[in-house]
């Protein structure tokens, strides 16, 4: 086996920060959390020597957290999709959560990362994700308002509203993945409509307390 301090002969000369955290998510797969992960495991799938490892992260822990702010980067996209959505005319609750299933049944599995460390982690790991979080329910929240304000149904707290339906898909979602694909289309629809009691019930809170 390789030294940390050994050269580099036969392995690539050029190594990136994204080489190393493709190579961690084709070693994680849908089941395994990046605790698991050893340094010379993930240097010698990205095919760098171990010491290369250093020149991107400061240890192991160290890439497990750029993992997690990468996946929360493909959360945050299903607030884009609901923008398309609402241009192109489709129903915004919908089209949001089938597209948070596309992203976690994605290849890259980084969502997959995100919920699975926000259980499963260390407390470090858990940290990191909840920051992603908290990122994601606030691009949520200002969504919402701009369009329930847009529709004239504005919401009661819409950042409590946002982090409620986070907290939610988040648990939704670190279920579908103990489950087949095959139940997805349901998932999507339960889904949806949790959302849509979640919207109807903050407009409401907002009549009522005027």
């Amino acid at each position: 086996m390789t030294s940390i301090d050994a050269p580099e002969t036969g392995r690539k000369h050029q190594s990136s920060r994204g080489d190393l955290l493709m190579a961690a998510l084709r070693l994680l797969g849908p089941h395994r959390s990046v605790s698991s992960l050893g340094l010379r495991e993930v240097a010698r799938e990205a095919d760098i020597a171990p010491n290369t490892f250093y020149r991107h992260f400061r240890d192991i822990d160290d890439l497990a957290v750029a993992l997690i702010e990468l996946s929360g980067e493909a959360l945050r996209k299903v607030v884009d999709q609901a923008r398309m959505n609402t241009v192109s005319g489709n129903a915004v609750v919908r089209g949001s959560v089938e597209a948070f299933m596309s992203q976690l049944r994605s290849e890259d599995g980084l969502l997959q990362v995100l919920l699975r460390e926000g259980t499963a982690g260390s407390d470090a790991f858990r940290r990191a994700v909840d920051r992603q979080l908290d990122f994601f329910e606030e691009e949520l929240r200002v969504e919402l308002v701009r369009l329930t304000e847009a529709a004239g149904q504005p919401l009661h707290d819409p950042a409590l509203a946002a982090k409620a339906i986070t907290r939610l898909i988040f648990a939704m979602g670190t279920h579908a993945l103990e489950r087949p694909r095959e139940h997805d289309a349901e998932l999507i629809r339960q889904m949806s409509e949790m959302v849509m009691m979640i919207l109807l019930g903050s407009r409401s809170l907002r009549a009522r307390l005027g």
